[in-house]
């Protein structure tokens, strides 16, 4: 099976990131206690988690913390997670570009340009709040969570971005093999219309890469 190039950890965390984009509180409490008998650690989870206000929003994402926190009670007081304050602004920024950078290569000045003429304010938001805040935590490392970003957005169906986040599964890590597995593994969260785009798009990206 082409879900066989995935290890039983990050496949159950990239159907956990699915589940989260679907919204189905009773699918996604079974996936979270798969995932968790498959020996994923909890702090994968509540990154993926965190991530996903990013990716799918905040409603679907504080809905699956509330289902989280009903498998995993509550979070302990010294759960070791990076807080949500800084003293320098700056670090923010620069983490976040390090990590943007890392995600999208040879595309990551285009997206700048593309983010300064879509809204001013753009730039600083992704750079800074979602690269530099979130996605640049330690906690999950990259790779995993750009499988992740690729099984939310083949579900939502937003094309734009899955073309971009599969280039940014490869150029963080991941092998041909293991996001096609991913693909694979969220086939049946997807319509055929959104299927049919989806392989279309990564079609596309290993054409781009040859």
């Amino acid at each position: 099976m082409a879900s066989d190039a995935l290890d039983a950890r990050t496949r159950a965390l990239v159907r956990v990131a699915a589940a989260v984009a679907k919204g189905n509180g009773s699918e996604l409490e079974a996936r979270l206690r798969a995932a968790r008998d498959a020996g994923v650690p909890g702090p994968w989870v509540e990154e993926l988690l965190l991530q996903s206000m990013l990716v799918v929003g905040y409603p679907l994402a504080l809905v699956a913390f509330g289902v989280w926190r009903a498998v995993a009670g509550p979070p302990a007081e010294a759960h070791g997670a990076e807080p949500l304050t800084h003293e320098d602004w700056e670090a923010w920024a620069k983490r976040g570009a390090a990590v943007c950078r890392e995600v999208y290569g040879r595309a990551y000045h285009k997206l700048l340009v593309n983010l300064r003429s879509l809204h001013p304010a753009l730039e600083d938001l992704v750079l800074v709040d979602a690269y530099g805040k979130v996605i640049g935590r330690p906690g999950l490392d990259l790779k995993r969570r750009e499988l992740t970003t690729v099984a939310a957005i083949a579900v939502l169906g937003a094309a734009q971005q899955l073309h971009s986040h599969l280039r940014g599964a490869l150029n963080t890590g991941a092998s041909a093999g293991e996001i096609e597995a991913v693909l694979g593994v969220v086939e049946g969260e997807m319509d055929a219309d959104r299927k049919r785009v989806a392989w279309e798009q990564w079609g596309d990206v290993k054409k781009r890469r040859l």
